[in-house]
């Protein structure tokens, strides 16, 4: 199962990657909303990591920082399409609460 749950992560990175990058035509949109998109993609990329790789949490709490900025940053190149912190903002925190979500039946199970 863990290796299921690692190839549905970088093939959702990926997705992510380009639909971020790509022409914005291409990008799938819905009725939700510009910021809830953005947080359904990278709440399912956090907890396809989650549970990929459980035993790296901590260092995909602190990995999640550059990539998704980096993300972010190369959107400054990106024709039609822009850079913003709020962007960021909301895609880690997603990142990270689908992170810790996905961590909790590990730690219930522990104790």
């Amino acid at each position: 199962m863990t290796r299921l749950f690692r190839l549905a992560a970088w093939l959702l990175f990926a997705a992510i990657v380009l639909a971020t990058l790509g022409s914005p035509s291409l990008r799938p949109q819905s009725s939700f909303g510009h910021d809830t998109e953005h947080a359904f993609a990278f709440v399912l990329l956090g907890a396809a990591f989650g549970l990929g790789y459980a035993e790296r949490r901590m260092e995909l709490v602190f990995a999640a920082i550059p990539l998704i900025g980096v993300i972010e940053l190369l959107q400054l190149w990106a024709p039609g399409r822009h850079a913003r912190i709020e962007d960021f903002v909301v895609n880690l925190l997603a990142f990270w609460v689908a992170l810790a979500v996905a961590n909790l039946p590990r730690l219930v199970l522990r104790r």
